[in-house]
C-alpha cells in the first residue's frame, strides 16, 4: 500500500491530459495529497474531482508552466492548500503542427518547387520552434526553479520529468520536440547530480508511443484506423501494441518510493515496448 507515501503533496503539470491525469488517480490512491496543474480550469478541476469521488485529496489549478509569474502563484496556492510538495511530475508538454514538416525526408524538388501543401524545416518559424522548446523544456526548468526550493530536506523529495522516445531516436517531421525531449533528459542528469546534496532525487520515464489526445490524428485516420505512420510505429515495436496509461504506473510509483528507489537518481527509464531496442534488423 506503500504506507510511506501516504500524506505527501504531489504537483503534476500537464495533470489533466491522458497519462498525468493516471499519475495523479494512482498518487491519490495511496494517499498522496494532488495538485492538478493545466492551462484549463474546468479540465483541472475534473480530474480533482474523479479523485474526490473516488475518496482522495486533490485540487485543481490553472496556470502556465512558460510563464513565471502563473507558476509562483500557482506554488503559492499549493503551499496555502497543502503545503510544500514532496514530489514533483513535470509533464505539461508537446509538439507545434507548426513546428511538423510534411515529409520524412527534404528532396531536390520541395526547394525547386514551393506549394502551400509542402511544409519544409526551412519553412518552420523561429516562433514555433521557440513555443516547442519553451513549453517542453524551458517549462520544466521553470517550474522546478519554482517549486524545488521548498522541497529541500524533505522527506521522499523527489522530481520526474517526462522524457520521450524522441530523446533516444529523434523522430521523421517533428525536429523541434525530439530536440526538446533530448533536453529534458539530459536537464534530468544535470539536475539530479546538482541536487543531490540537497536530498531531491530527479529521474525520468521516457513513454514510447500512447495514444492521447495530442497524436491522435497522427495515429488514427477519420474512420478510426491506423495511419501509415502508426503501421511503422508498431513494426519497430517488439510488443507490436501502443501503451497504455496503466503500462506508465509501475515506473511512476518505484521512482517516487524512496523505499525502493532511493539510490535511484538521474536515470531515464524507457517504458517502450521495445522500442528503443530494436534496430529494424
Amino acid at each position: 500500500m506503500r504506507e510511506n507515501l501516504k500524506g505527501r503533496v504531489a504537483v503534476i503539470t500537464g495533470g489533466s491530459g491522458v497519462l498525468c491525469s493516471r499519475f495523479a488517480k494512482e498518487l491519490a490512491k495511496v494517499g498522496v495529497k494532488v495538485a492538478i496543474l493545466g492551462l484549463v480550469q474546468e479540465e483541472c478541476d475534473q480530474v480533482a474531482q474523479e479523485i474526490k469521488n473516488d475518496g482522495g485529496e486533490a485540487i485543481g489549478i490553472a496556470c502556465n508552466v512558460m510563464d513565471k509569474a502563473s507558476m509562483e502563484a500557482a506554488e503559492a496556492k499549493v503551499s496555502e492548500v497543502y503545503g510544500p510538495c514532496n514530489i514533483l511530475i513535470n509533464g505539461a508538454g508537446g509538439n507545434s503542427p507548426r513546428g511538423t514538416t510534411t515529409k520524412e525526408v527534404l528532396s531536390f524538388d520541395d526547394l525547386k518547387n514551393k506549394s502551400a501543401g509542402n511544409y519544409t524545416f526551412f519553412d518552420i518559424p523561429a516562433k514555433d520552434l521557440e513555443s516547442v522548446f519553451s513549453l517542453n523544456c524551458t517549462g520544466t526548468m521553470l517550474t522546478t526553479q519554482i517549486f524545488a526550493p521548498k522541497m529541500v530536506g524533505r522527506e521522499g523529495a523527489v522530481i520526474l520529468n517526462i522524457s520521450s522516445m524522441n530523446a533516444y531516436r529523434p523522430l521523421t517531421k517533428i525536429p523541434a520536440y525530439s530536440a526538446a525531449k533530448a533536453a529534458v533528459s539530459n536537464f534530468t542528469q544535470w539536475l539530479a547530480v546538482y541536487l543531490a546534496d540537497v536530498g531531491i532525487r530527479v529521474n525520468a520515464i521516457a513513454p514510447g508511443f500512447f495514444e492521447t489526445a495530442q497524436n491522435a490524428k497522427l495515429l488514427r485516420n477519420p474512420d478510426g484506423s491506423l495511419t501509415e505512420r502508426s503501421h511503422k510505429i508498431l513494426n519497430h515495436t517488439p510488443m507490436k501494441r501502443f501503451g497504455k496509461p496503466e503500462d506508465l504506473i509501475g515506473t511512476l510509483m518505484y521512482l517516487c518510493d524512496e523505499q525502493e528507489s532511493g539510490f535511484v537518481t538521474g536515470v531515464v527509464i524507457p517504458v517502450d515496448g521495445g522500442f528503443s531496442a530494436y534496430s529494424g534488423v
